[in-house]
């Protein structure tokens, strides 16, 4: 399994153009998820994966669990959830004419205009402080890789599966909403664009379209993101002491619906190929992180960059996550599957609840139940995320450093793995990993 330093790692984990360059931390790729721009940008080929951004909570911030006005003609709420029929004559801030989903217009008052939408929609107050809207999304034409298409749906399928099994919402996007932000910095334009269109949703959920889910009993634990408002998978140390571009990765991120998290996009962004500092910050960048061997500017190294060099303005609210594997290097995970099978199989054998038959409605109670025998299992226990960060399912133009056959029949294996979690209420298992092929399962 990938271990919590990466700098324990011997294989290189970022895209690069030569073979001399080694994985000892963890890397971001250019992900087809953020290639929405085709062929426009194929000088950044050589980096294979990145993707990422979040949001913090201001200290005034609004306290959406505690909204009691009463509004007038509204429904009451019930234990059936939100009312999706239901939106008063009442005036919000999308009666607002100023109000844009561009990344040019600016948003102010954000918290404010979400407590008073969910004053005006009593039926979303309960929960609004967990309720998480998953965002994702892919280019807009065609794949050029032949199996391309095929793979981003079952990627796809994946995380409507882990969406289903907790409950979230998710919203799939493959149009550019930014003629200029391209690449890895399209993301951002459909984040901000989430945010105002689902103001019920505490956090965005950002998950590069080649990262999958292979823990789908696993619930992130928000109560230890209260105090912050952008979450990514990274290590202090190596941003901090070792200024290394390295140091996190941006492809899945967490990200609170509010003011902080607008402002800091709005400056993430600044350093994007729309602006016309782009080269500069291209510039900036390389020379703050020695360890960065492409000229252009990224949103990763932009994130570091704040982070280190902006510490005291943003750095508080931003938790670097490697306690699990918020996202994990696929490479040094797909050869563990089979005994992260065995292992739970044996699980299964010494707590009989584990083992026990189930509706699929009910399966975080089992999730639940799991973690009193998985918490110290170490590499034994499910990977959260698997990200194939390098392998461009959608272009097929993988990092050199990889065989095709090892990208495609690593994803195969990924998506087998987590998919014998989903069909086990429905009866049936992949008995091979590198076989699509399904089996019933035998009775206990």
């Amino acid at each position: 399994m990938v271990s919590s330093d990466p700098s324990n790692h011997n294989v290189s984990t970022m895209a690069k153009s030569s073979t001399q360059f080694q994985r000892n931390k963890p890397f971001l790729f250019l992900s087809d998820g953020c290639l929405f721009l085709g062929g426009a940008f194929s000088a950044l080929l050589i980096v294979w994966g990145f993707s990422s951004f979040t949001t913090p909570i201001p200290t005034d911030n609004p306290n959406f669990g505690s909204v009691t006005t009463k509004i007038t003609d509204a429904p009451a709420t019930s234990s059936s959830g939100p009312d999706l029929r239901f939106d008063p004559p009442d005036r919000t801030f999308y009666d607002d004419p100023e109000m844009g989903y561009t990344m040019e217009k600016k948003v102010r008052n954000w918290d404010k205009k979400r407590e008073e939408w969910l004053k005006h929609h009593p039926s979303f107050a309960a929960g609004a402080k967990e309720r998480i809207m998953m965002v994702t999304g892919s280019q807009p034409k065609p794949c050029k890789n032949p199996i391309g298409d095929h793979l981003l749906l079952r990627f796809f399928k994946n995380k409507v599966d882990y969406c289903r099994l907790h409950g979230y919402d998710i919203y799939y996007n493959n149009a550019l909403l930014h003629p200029k932000m391209f690449a890895y910095w399209a993301k951002y334009p459909v984040v901000k664009a989430a945010m105002l269109a689902h103001p019920e949703a505490e956090w965005i959920y950002w998950v590069d379209s080649d990262a999958l889910f292979t823990d789908m009993e696993f619930k992130l634990p928000l109560e230890r993101y209260k105090d912050h408002n952008l979450v990514v998978h990274g290590w202090p140390h190596l941003i901090h002491e070792k200024r290394s571009w390295t140091g996190l990765n941006a492809g899945v991120f967490l990200i609170r619906n509010c003011q902080w998290s607008l402002d800091f996009m709005e400056v993430w962004a600044s350093m994007g190929p729309q602006t016309p500092n782009y080269e500069k910050w291209g510039q900036t960048l390389r020379s703050t992180f020695k360890d960065k061997f492409f000229p252009e500017s990224d949103d990763q190294t932009g994130l570091a960059y704040l982070i280190a060099i902006e510490k005291d303005k943003w750095a508080d609210q931003i938790y670097l996550e490697s306690e699990y594997l918020f996202e994990g290097y696929w490479e040094e995970i797909v050869t563990t599957f089979e005994n992260v099978s065995k292992r739970y199989d044996e699980m299964e054998r010494e707590a009989s609840g584990l083992r026990r038959r189930h509706a699929e409605k009910v399966s975080e109670r089992y999730g639940e139940l799991r973690e009193e025998f998985v918490r110290d299992a170490g590499r034994f226990k499910r990977p959260f995320i698997t990200h194939f960060t390098g392998c461009q399912p959608c272009s097929g133009d993988h990092n050199h450093m990889y065989s095709a056959d090892a990208c495609w029949n690593g994803m195969l294996r990924a998506l087998n793995f987590a998919d014998n979690q989903v069909l086990r209420p429905y009866g049936f298992i992949h008995s091979d990993l590198g076989d699509n092929g399904v089996t019933p399962i035998p009775s206990h």
